[in-house]
């Protein structure tokens, strides 16, 4: 999604920039689970936030940079897990954070309505590939004190399951299915690493 050359940035180390972007954000979280992703227009964004519909177009070009930030600056849940060496600890850590962070119904509104927008809207795919890259280079960061780093397919293969549970079977992910899927996720791990040193 770059920024169209006729727009002004706006300046994010500014305060007031920060007040009014932050004061948008939180109202679009309020909307969105009510209106949903038709619903949220610039116009009723810009009503209800008390700012100019300009204003939104200079912080979010198209409404999938909107719902690209809705999704990654959620609400601060406290569940972020800590850089570790223990690989179990941080994968399960991260995926009760994700199930936590998908929980929050604006974040899970704006996450469906960029995945089912992505085959028609270049904006949404593009979302999509830069939310998937954001969170994949974070839990790298999360790994990096177990000196191990997982690639896109090891990636997919621990978040997929608490996804698919989420979005497609429509279950509870608990704590119990969490620890099945890094059972499984680490053993494929290991099974990878074997292959590797046979070579």
């Amino acid at each position: 999604m770059k920024q169209p050359l006729h727009r002004r940035q706006p300046t994010q180390g500014n305060p007031r920039v920060q007040r009014t972007r932050n004061r948008v954000l939180a109202v679009a979280r309020e909307l969105l689970p009510q209106v949903g992703p038709a619903g949220l227009t610039y116009a009723l964004l810009a009503e209800r936030a008390d700012v100019t519909r300009q204003t939104l177009y200079r912080h979010w070009p198209t409404r999938a940079a909107l719902l690209f930030d809705l999704i990654l600056e959620g609400p601060d849940l406290g569940t972020y897990p800590e850089p570790g060496t223990d690989v179990r600890a941080v994968a399960t850590a991260w995926l009760k954070s994700l199930r936590a962070g998908v929980g929050v119904p604006a974040v899970r509104t704006a996450a469906l309505a960029v995945a089912a927008q992505a085959d028609h809207d270049p904006d949404s795919a593009q979302a999509l590939v830069r939310i998937g890259e954001d969170r994949h280079t974070d839990f790298n960061k999360l790994l990096e004190p177990s000196g191990i780093q997982i690639s896109d397919d090891e990636f997919t293969l621990l978040y997929g399951p608490v996804l698919a549970r989420l979005f497609l079977d429509r279950g509870q992910v608990t704590d119990t299915f969490i620890d099945a899927v890094v059972t499984q996720w680490l053993t494929m791990l290991q099974r990878a690493d074997t292959h590797q040193d046979s070579q």
